[in-house]
């Protein structure tokens, strides 16, 4: 083999591992809007059909808080829908996972019907709730905006509310906003390497 071969094998070699090391080691891009909190995430302790849950009771994993109510007709079960398929993709990687779902409508969602609603969507989902002035101090601390609207005789009324699922670090910090319509691949995409940091 003369010079002129190997030295450009030797070329296409330095090339291939330059761009097998740009692939596999550049920088994660989230499917979310990334926060830089510089304060670890208020810690609330709210009502579940199994007593009083704290965020910090999970710390040391991951934590999706979503705001809703079971009531709603389309907007809280999609996202439901979606996370609970991401942790089924997941596979046991879901064990340091938990989604809090926090209810704005105390006048009809008790902690046993939240229990019962969320289970449909993942045996692990904890449903909580409190009083009104509970529950608007965690919403307007996390930026949710929420209002009862008027419904249809059959409803009665309903909640607008933002629909926004937040993404809480092992070490309680907010890390990530999903916006309303992600996908199942984008949520297990992005805690797939939340979970490996």
């Amino acid at each position: 083999m003369n010079m002129k071969i190997k030295i450009l094998l030797g070329t296409i070699a330095i090339i291939a591992g330059l761009a097998a090391g740009v692939y596999f080691f550049r920088p994660h891009t989230f499917h979310g809007t990334v926060i830089q909190s510089p304060e670890p995430s208020y810690d609330f302790t709210l009502t579940s059909a199994n007593g009083d849950v704290s965020l910090s009771d999970y710390r040391g994993k991951i934590v999706l808080v979503y705001f809703g109510y079971t009531f709603c007709p389309d907007i809280c079960p999609a996202t439901l829908a979606n996370v609970g398929q991401s942790l089924k993709e997941l596979g046991t990687k879901a064990d340091d996972i938990q989604l809090i779902m926090i209810s704005l409508d105390p006048e009809r969602d008790s902690p046993e019907k939240l229990a019962e609603y969320v289970g449909h969507f993942h045996p692990s989902f904890v449903g909580v709730t409190g009083s009104p002035d509970e529950l608007d101090k965690v919403a307007s601390l996390y930026g949710i905006f929420y209002e009862k609207a008027e419904g249809t005789n059959n409803t009665g009324y309903l909640i607008n509310h933002t629909a926004t699922l937040l993404v809480i670090d092992r070490e309680g910090y907010l890390k990530l906003v999903f916006p309303f319509g992600v996908t199942v691949p984008e949520i297990v995409d992005d805690l797939k390497y939340m979970l490996r940091q």
